[in-house]
């Protein structure tokens, strides 16, 4: 079920609310937990069962965790705490991974993969060796990993109500596509939340801006991005090839942005306090700066779960190297099973090596446009590299925009676009900016009573023209993919 969908929006979100805020207390937690597996179910019915087998075992050893932990035998909670991390490893390099190295590997030895099929219940075929990836299994999975190793830290006390640790795990804002919430944040939320009008009104202005970000620009973006990436070469230029590769840039980022503003504002209306998952990552002036910027989640799961426990940079430099490198072609991994995204991991690696030594330092003596010049230029190159999964499909969009394709400049096809896309493109382009909510502050700001009724009712008025517009796109089956929901 989509966030963006008819569905979602008048029929689940508000059952949801109405039955968890007439429901005592006690019975929240659990309200949460049913709906979010409800929720889940709608797309996963039989994955759903994998999800709560891992929710099983991470609180079983978490207890277990706990209790060696206090009698002092620390051998003994590292053997839980590495059980409880190698079986929800294990079950996402099956779902997400075993069909990319069977492939790999028969390709190698000149044999083609087999087909093994099992028959579930629901008239469901299962491929052994090449199942469907289960919805959100990487961001569920890192959660009970962060909960599973911190309950071994001591950073947090181990859940002993399982509903609440499944509340957690299966929260529908986040279950999907992040962001990757840990339990240190929400943990004291879980059994003593609050919530408040100026909570839930805050959330539901997170939201509809999110829904906007995704049906509004998103999803035009994605639209420009899906003709223009079939071109056949007597239509396509040099220009429509790089106007292809920034359509997917837009695309990206308020898809995922978006997605993440509603994930944020639905956790506001249960009394939820996510923290934040972008910060503008596109005007930044390095790319170093970029990933403090963009999925922030996973940037600091990473770093606080891989790299840091890797060593950091505290043996030496090539020690460190290699650190960042496990970190990016991980990072790089978790994405998808695809030789790009491999690429597009490791792609970053060499740009923040460079940087690192050297280059940040000379970049921050020049003038700030040729900073963001140089960040978006690479950045841009690198979702042309995250979005084609077929090397031969890559290799292609680059010789065609980097003029090797044999395709002239621009045509009346470009121009076409040009006039079509341009006041889009360029609306979308500030909207990645800090701009329009800087704006959209000044409106409300208060300079005397008046005025700030003015503001607060132009922000209003605002907000349910997003909505009816989203809901107006979303009633006419319009384009509406998640990127984020393959990874």
């Amino acid at each position: 079920m989509l966030f963006s969908s008819i569905t979602f929006l008048f029929a689940f979100l508000p059952a949801i609310l109405l039955v968890y805020y007439i429901s005592p207390r006690k019975l929240k937690n659990t309200v949460l937990m049913i709906f979010s597996l409800f929720f889940y179910a709608w797309g996963e019915p039989i994955y759903v069962f994998i999800m709560m087998f891992s929710i099983i075992i991470g609180y079983v050893l978490g207890l277990v965790t706990d209790r060696y932990m206090k009698a002092g035998k620390k051998k003994h909670a590292r053997a839980a705490v590495i059980c409880a991390v190698s079986s929800n490893l294990l079950i996402l390099i099956y779902f997400k991974y075993i069909g990319f190295f069977v492939e790999n590997i028969m390709h190698i030895i000149g044999l083609k993969v087999p087909e093994i099929i099992i028959k579930l219940p629901f008239g469901i075929d299962f491929s052994v060796l090449s199942p469907a990836l289960p919805l959100g299994i990487s961001f569920y999975t890192f959660q009970i990993l962060s909960y599973s190793v911190d309950v071994y830290r001591g950073t947090v006390k181990p859940q002993r109500n399982i509903i609440s640790l499944a509340a957690y795990v299966t929260l529908f804002p986040q279950l999907i596509a992040g962001p990757i919430v840990r339990y240190e944040t929400v943990c004291d939320e879980l059994d003593n939340r609050r919530e408040s009008i100026d909570d839930f009104g805050e959330g539901v202005k997170r939201f509809i801006v999110g829904l906007g970000k995704k049906v509004m620009i998103a999803n035009v973006a994605g639209e420009l991005y899906s003709t223009l990436s079939v071109l056949s070469a007597n239509d396509n230029t040099v220009l429509l090839s790089w106007i292809c590769s920034i359509a997917y840039t837009l695309q990206i980022y308020f898809d995922f942005s978006g997605y993440s503003d509603m994930a944020v504002g639905l956790g506001r209306m249960f009394g939820f306090h996510f923290l934040e998952n972008f910060n503008y990552p596109y005007i930044s002036k390095s790319i170093t700066e970029f990933w403090r910027r963009w999925h922030i989640s996973l940037s600091t799961w990473f770093r606080d779960y891989v790299y840091i426990p890797l060593g950091g940079n505290r043996n030496g430099k090539w020690k460190t190297i290699r650190n960042i490198f496990v970190v990016w072609l991980l990072t790089g991994f978790w994405h998808g099973a695809e030789w790009n995204f491999i690429i597009w991991g490791l792609y970053y690696f060499v740009l923040l090596m460079i940087e690192k030594n050297g280059l940040l330092k000379k970049l921050e003596k020049a003038p700030k446009l040729i900073q963001h010049i140089y960040a978006l230029f690479f950045i841009n190159i690198g979702w042309v590299i995250f979005s084609y999964d077929n090397m031969s499909s890559l290799k292609h969009a680059f010789a065609n925009m980097f003029g090797m394709g044999g395709l002239p400049f621009i045509n009346q096809k470009t121009l076409f676009y040009l006039v079509t896309y341009g006041m889009f493109l360029i609306i979308a382009c500030v909207g990645t900016t800090p701009l329009p909510k800087k704006i959209g502050e000044a409106v409300i700001r208060e300079n005397g009573k008046t005025k700030a009724t003015l503001g607060t009712l132009a922000q209003l008025l605002f907000l349910f023209a997003v909505l009816m517009i989203s809901t107006a796109f979303l009633a006419s089956d319009a384009f509406n993919p998640f990127l984020y929901f393959r990874f």
